[in-house]
């Protein structure tokens, strides 16, 4: 199992979450009908790309971007904006591309 720990998210990522996640970046039908889930909390899936991934929950966002091997996923809240968490978020994934991850 992937454990991500953070606040806000207090229990663990399930590999079946994740799994799903990186096949929305292919198949983003699946979210669009099932929304984003992590740690069990099932966020509205907003858009996305074959590179991004915007979902919301109430007050809490969510901004992941998949890189060569890896999804950098991001939850924030007021007063973070979403064009905030976008920007750090992709500059990151950027920066891991780069880097070959």
């Amino acid at each position: 199992m992937h454990k991500l720990q953070c606040s806000g998210l207090p229990a663990a990522v399930s590999k079946e979450e994740i799994a799903k996640l990186v096949q929305g970046f292919e198949k983003q039908d699946i979210l669009t009908s099932s929304g984003v889930t992590l740690a069990g909390n099932r966020y509205i899936y907003l858009s996305g790309t074959d590179r991004v991934i915007r979902a919301k929950l109430g007050k809490v966002g969510v901004h992941c971007m998949k890189t060569q091997q890896a999804v950098v996923v991001s939850l924030y809240e007021d007063p973070i904006q979403p064009q905030q968490a976008a920007s750090v978020v992709e500059k990151l994934g950027d920066y891991l591309v780069s880097c070959g991850y």
